[in-house]
């Protein structure tokens, strides 16, 4: 009675049920804010109407919890007893009455036990979206700096292009704004596609975020039967991209200024190409890979280093397996290292040599039989012949006029924008490049340091790349 009493007193103290809060049910008139609810009555309690499940004996055994709606579900459809037990077998939450009838024989624990289990699988979930969420962020790092270093080749590269356009005559003022506008262009695409991953990467963040804000307040509840029923739509992370493999290449601008000044005057562009080519292979270099030599591609007649650096021609023919990956007529080897995107670069040195062929080649060459080294063909290639002739292999062989021997040569390629320049790297400058190729598979680079007539016995060596200062 003195507990009743204190209760009464209290009630004009009590606050009544707001939205989303569960509602006293013996409450008539304002219904108070519920602190308990009994799974033995069925009903939610105030702090007044609690009193008696307190104080009565009988009462006192019932099993009260948390204000909770819905106390009906707890209890069995069919039995209509208290489901407080876990049929693992079906993964359903059954009463007593079902474990002797419809799930006998099936493996079934206390509710409290599969709600343990279950908690702890939720703590394993939350865990791994909150890993997802830190790649998902690092990535985006890594996006910006790759932003940033766009910028900072798109601002050295406009640089570059006044300076050349700035010393020329009026002539050239068209050629410059339309060079600025390309490189612009390009830098704008990349922000364009970075800015796209960026939002997409953000949008699974927050979609991660909210399932993780949900499995937390599920792993929180102390509700047995509703952390059950929500376990399955929440211990599976929500459906995201796999971003393992997505990047922001910087746009190359390799060739972009050189092209321009081509199309001036010839006195023009012999005065500007020298700078103009010291400065492009400075960035080409900035791409330089490391490249060994295959043995299972090399033709028997050739000698491969044993790390797989230098290749000269043996004039003696091995016993080796003719592989379909074997050259097994022209005296070719392709390097291990295969490329499908970006940009790459390597040097050679092809000093003391009379013969030799250098540049890159696409998966799908035939490598039987004779062979003609043609871009349609599958081959990008330059060659040193006979009385000091270089050309570039093209579908009608160009001879080139170098104003020195190179001693060491550098290839580079741009996957995407479809160019394989070679560079005179001693003299800086440009030999010879390929524009327009269309890549569609893997390419390899590819040498030749053909025949040994005597006065071709040095081997063609990859070098480490010095950058050039």
């Amino acid at each position: 009675m003195s507990a009743q009493q204190k209760a009464s007193s209290n009630s004009s103290e009590q606050q009544a049920a707001k939205p989303g809060e569960v509602p006293c049910d013996i409450c008539t008139g304002t219904k108070l804010k519920a602190l308990k609810s009994c799974l033995a009555c069925l009903d939610s309690y105030c702090e007044t109407h609690l009193v008696p499940h307190l104080t009565t004996s009988g009462l006192k055994r019932h099993q009260l919890i948390d204000p909770a709606e819905n106390l009906e579900g707890r209890m069995c459809t069919k039995h209509d007893k208290l489901l407080e037990l876990f049929c693992k077998t079906d993964q359903m939450c059954v009463c007593m009455l079902c474990t002797v009838l419809d799930h006998k024989n099936h493996d079934v624990v206390p509710l409290k036990e599969e709600y343990e289990g279950k908690k702890a699988e939720l703590g394993k979930t939350e865990a791994e979206i909150q890993q997802m969420i830190q790649k998902r962020q690092l990535k985006i790092q890594e996006i910006k700096h790759s932003v940033e270093l766009s910028e900072d080749d798109a601002d050295r590269e406009i640089s570059d292009g006044v300076q050349v356009f700035t010393a020329l005559k009026e002539s050239v003022e068209r050629s410059q704004a339309e060079l600025i506008d390309t490189i612009k262009e390009k830098q704008r695409k990349t922000e364009k596609q970075a800015e796209g991953f960026i939002k997409e990467l953000e949008q699974e963040i927050s979609e991660l975020k909210k399932r993780s804000t949900e499995v937390v307040q599920l792993s929180r509840s102390e509700d047995h039967l509703n952390l059950l029923q929500s376990f399955r739509t929440l211990s599976t992370a929500p459906p995201t991209k796999d971003w393992t493999g997505v990047r922001v290449s910087p746009p190359s601008y390799e060739g972009t200024v050189r092209r321009a000044v081509n199309q001036l005057e010839e006195t023009l562009s012999r005065q500007m190409k020298k700078p103009l080519t010291e400065a492009e292979l400075k960035r080409v270099q900035k791409s330089a890979v490391d490249v060994t030599l295959d043995p299972d591609t090399a033709h028997p007649d050739l000698i491969l280093s044993d790390d797989g650096k230098q290749v000269k021609h043996g004039d003696v023919k091995k016993n080796l397996p003719n592989n379909p990956e074997r050259f097994d007529y022209s005296a070719n080897v392709l390097a291990k290292q295969s490329f499908s995107s970006g940009r790459f670069y390597y040097e050679v040195q092809v000093k003391q040599k009379t013969k030799w062929d250098l540049g890159v080649a696409r998966e799908s060459i035939n490598r039987k039989g004779s062979i003609t080294l043609t871009p349609q063909n599958g081959y990008w290639t330059i060659c040193l012949r006979s009385k000091n002739e270089y050309k570039a292999c093209t579908d009608s062989p160009v001879l080139l006029s170098l104003k020195s021997q190179p001693q060491k040569v550098g290839v580079f390629v741009d996957y995407e924008e479809g160019l394989v320049s070679f560079y005179d790297v001693d003299a800086a400058a440009l030999i010879y490049s390929f524009t327009g190729c269309c890549f569609t598979e893997k390419i390899y680079p590819y040498f030749s340091p053909c025949i040994n007539d005597g006065k071709n016995s040095a081997p063609l060596i990859i070098s480490p790349v010095n950058h050039t200062k």
